[in-house]
């Protein structure tokens, strides 16, 4: 048997089990986040509207609340962005995604979107903040290093490749449309301190996935397939 290069419980806490599809109704929520408590997953990314339910659910489960906040554009004015924080947080969230504004950092406006993800980040009241570039939007590869230049001196405490609901260049090996390149992946992970951590998203649907992406540096990755991507780890490594 081929040993593991590391275990079942290390991976399923990389994971944040997302719950995000338009169509995903209250019930299919519920039997996400029993999904999530039976694989002890690090968190469950959810519709703010049901970020109240979660906290019930999950409560004591140590598996994190982390609903989305102006999701999927991320182009809400600053106030808009800070009261849906502070809603959540009261609501029981445990982390927030959010989506830098794109039309700011594509302006050159870069102490715009730095006071922007600020905000959200003074809102959060020190939860963990993950912050969305949407990768496969940028031309300019450099632009890329300064978005997260602009995180990391913001607060915030990940830089995230993708929403999964953007369109995007970008085709991986079986011809599926990705959120990141492994080299983009690098290049996050390269472009902040140690302090910042790196989640990947709209791309880790197999194990050979999350095992390329934690090899480059990547801590955390939004996989809405869990149970499958479990199921083959399970298989691979008994």
């Amino acid at each position: 048997m081929t040993l593991p290069p590391l275990t079942r419980l290390e991976l399923s806490k990389m994971i944040d089990h997302s719950l995000l599809k338009p169509g995903i109704t209250q019930a299919e929520t519920i039997l996400g986040c029993e999904l999530a408590i039976r694989e002890q997953v690090a968190a469950v990314t959810i519709k703010p509207c049901y970020t109240k339910l979660a906290a019930k659910i999950l409560s004591g489960s140590g598996v994190m609340v982390n609903p989305v906040i102006c999701f999927p554009m991320g182009y809400d004015t600053t106030d808009t962005k800070v009261f849906a924080t502070r809603q959540a947080i009261d609501e029981g969230a445990e982390e927030i995604d959010m989506v830098l504004n794109l039309g700011a950092l594509f302006s050159g406006d870069y102490l715009f979107v730095l006071e922007d993800i600020a905000a959200v980040v003074e809102a959060s009241q020190g939860r963990t903040v993950k912050v969305i570039l949407e990768t496969g939007y940028y031309q300019d590869m450099e632009l890329i290093v300064k978005a997260c230049q602009i995180i990391e001196a913001a607060g915030g405490h990940f830089v995230k490749t993708s929403t999964g609901f953007a369109s995007s260049p970008y085709v991986n090996e079986y011809g599926e449309t990705v959120g990141y390149t492994l080299d983009i992946l690098k290049l996050m992970r390269q472009s902040v301190s140690e302090a910042v951590q790196v989640k990947a998203a709209q791309g880790v649907r197999r194990l050979k996935d999350a095992l390329e992406v934690i090899e480059i540096g990547v801590t955390r990755f939004g996989v809405s397939g869990t149970e499958k991507l479990l199921k083959e780890y399970d298989e691979t490594f008994g």
